[in-house]
């Protein structure tokens, strides 16, 4: 098989799905468009929604990308062999166009001619069928016709071949996943992609969206069947070369190796966590969204991982002033494939040293508190409770209070730590799931109007405030409410609040079409559209327009004109981050929201 650098495979795959007609689109921000459900973009496919559900995509039916991704559900296991916070997803997708014996065979072609895997280390999955879904024999089918042997084709159920909704309704369907033979022996006779043995390494995998899952459980066949595929470009050059851990590719090698060189301790999952968290930050930091430190959101998980950098950097006897010359060695790798990183250097620099600067105070507040809480220690044990408090308030690790225990001649209650931080996490994960219920890119009227409204709002905070310079710089739409945020350095007064209120409701009286337009991405930059601008000026973008009032690239939805929002209220106007405020606002006295079909 090849040896491939990250570099040669994005190449390697963009051109390959170029060459079978598939358009390449740049990555889409780190931060979703009007998705309730997420805080960060954590597969390819989450900025395409709109076009999955049937809207027209100005790349036309066949796309490919590489999709900057974060996930943080798994960040306590970040250190191991697999685990990043930040990773790249190739993908492929097709929009109501091949369908599943295309998409297998490029996927096969792709593995075994152009990445010369032999395909007797290739095992595949397939759906097994069930009340909602017959069995997948059609993929299976191609598979074997390929050349993998039968042997190597697995029928799995639901909780294994079957992807989405992603909310309580919406699209969905069977999958097939493919997976790299290790040298691993099975772990038994019944041994299969569904375990976790480590003989099987799944490297890519591909949905059949063609299926609608309806309110009351039932399934209807969607109108436009898709394909949507997935492989993880650091996972898959790890596998490629042979290496036991991502951490070995050639874009943390040199991180690795210079946190190694400065450390005072060896500590390999330590290293590797500063070398995941501050790479995922630099890509927070840079992103076009103008992602902050702060306690709530994304804000709030940024301001988690650059903390959990520092305290492993001091673990290690590591300066952690040193992790800004991390962040520096990031944007020199990945800023020839992401040009925001180079645009924002500097505030990613600023904004990485100015929270580290933050969290060497809270750490020396903590010493403050743990020094008092010497006082109240009974039995020579810290309690439960009062770690957890020193780890809730001021970032202490379990692994720094027991240490600074020690010292003092006393222990800790680490089981009742751990208690009190299990409750923590099931209470963070009840919230997070109230706050954020709701189907994935919810296309219904209700949402489709309030992002209208968010246009509006937009281009009405320019006019009142006077400053052209306002961008937005993230939303989050429920078909209740609209949330947005955007650049501006102070709080504003109830009559600015007052006038922007008046501003938006003048143009929805006005009944303005919303009108949709395709066009290259320099052609609406001239024309003074409102959005993130790529540096491919042949890419096709949509433009929506209401009269003289607004006119953004997006990719949708939208109501057909503005009288169709009824009546614009803001409810709050917060401060979000630094230098970034937020707005609540709601729409009333619209027509009734229709069912989808």
């Amino acid at each position: 098989m090849k040896e491939l650098t990250t570099q040669q495979l994005r190449k390697e795959y963009l051109g390959f799905f170029k060459e079978k007609g598939h358009t390449v689109i740049r990555s889409a921000s780190l931060i979703p468009d009007n998705d309730p459900t997420v805080l960060f973009t954590t597969a390819g496919m989450h900025p395409l929604v709109p076009y999955l559900l049937g809207a027209k995509h100005p790349g036309g039916t066949r796309l490919t990308d590489v999709q900057k991704c974060v996930r943080t559900g798994d960040i306590d296991q970040v250190g191991d062999a697999t685990h990043c916070t930040f990773f790249e997803m190739l993908g492929n997708w097709s929009l109501g166009d091949y369908f599943k014996e295309e998409s297998i065979s490029y996927s096969y072609e792709f593995l075994t001619e152009v990445l010369k895997i032999p395909s007797d280390r290739l095992a595949v999955t397939v759906f097994e069928g069930d009340s909602d879904c017959g069995a997948d024999t059609v993929s299976a089918s191609v598979w074997e016709k390929k050349g993998i042997k039968k042997e190597n084709i697995f029928y799995l159920p639901k909780k294994n071949n079957w992807w989405g909704p992603a909310g309580i309704t919406g699209p969905c369907g069977p999958d097939t996943e493919i997976f790299f033979i290790t040298d691993k022996e099975k772990c038994g006779e019944n041994c299969s992609p569904a375990c976790d043995c480590g003989r099987y390494v799944e490297i890519w995998n591909n949905v059949f969206m063609e299926f609608f899952k309806n309110s009351d459980g039932t399934f209807s066949p969607l109108s436009q069947k898709n394909v949507d595929t997935g492989m993880g470009l650091e996972r898959t050059v790890a596998m490629l070369n042979g290496y036991e851990s991502v951490y070995e590719i050639d874009v943390f090698r040199p991180v690795i190796a210079f946190i190694d060189e400065h450390s005072g301790k060896k500590d390999v999952r330590g290293a590797r966590i500063i070398a995941d968290h501050i790479r995922t930050a630099t890509f927070m930091l840079g992103d076009e969204k103008g992602v902050t430190p702060s306690n709530v959101d994304q804000g709030y998980i940024l301001r988690r991982l650059i903390r959990r950098a520092v305290r492993f950097a001091r673990s290690l006897d590591f300066d952690a002033t040193l992790l800004a010359d991390i962040s520096r060695m990031y944007i020199d790798e990945y800023e020839p494939y992401y040009e925001e990183l180079k645009i924002n250097s500097e505030k990613i620099i600023s904004e990485l040293n100015l929270e580290i600067e933050r969290f060497g105070k809270t750490v020396a507040q903590g010493m403050k508190e743990f020094e008092k809480l010497l006082g109240y220690i009974q039995n020579n044990r810290m309690s439960g409770k009062a770690a957890f408090r020193l780890y809730d308030t001021f970032g202490f690790p379990i692994e720094m209070t027991v240490e600074l225990a020690k010292d003092n001649g006393i222990t800790v209650d680490v089981e009742g730590f751990e208690k009190a931080f299990r409750e923590h996490q099931e209470k963070s994960h009840a919230g997070a799931e109230q706050k954020f219920k709701g189907g994935l890119a919810d296309n219904s009227e209700a949402t489709s109007r309030l992002h209208t409204a968010t246009h509006l709002l937009n281009a009405c905070l320019k006019k009142v405030l006077n400053d052209d310079n306002i961008q937005q710089k993230g939303s989050n739409i429920t078909a209740e409410r609209l949330r947005f945020d955007f650049n501006f350095p102070r709080p504003l007064t109830q009559e600015e609040l007052k006038n922007v209120e008046d501003a938006v409701n003048a143009i929805i009286k006005e009944n303005v079409p919303v009108v949709c337009k395709e066009m290259p991405v320099e052609e609406a930059r001239k024309l003074g559209a409102v959005g993130v601008f790529s540096s491919k000026y042949g890419e096709i973008v949509k433009t929506y327009t209401m009269g003289k009032y607004s006119m953004e690239i997006c990719g949708g939805p939208h109501a057909a004109n503005t009288g169709e929002l009824g009546h614009f209220t803001i409810v709050k106007e917060q401060s979000s981050s630094s230098g970034v405020r937020r707005i609540k606002a709601v729409i009333s006295g619209a027509e009734s929201e229709s069912k989808p079909e």
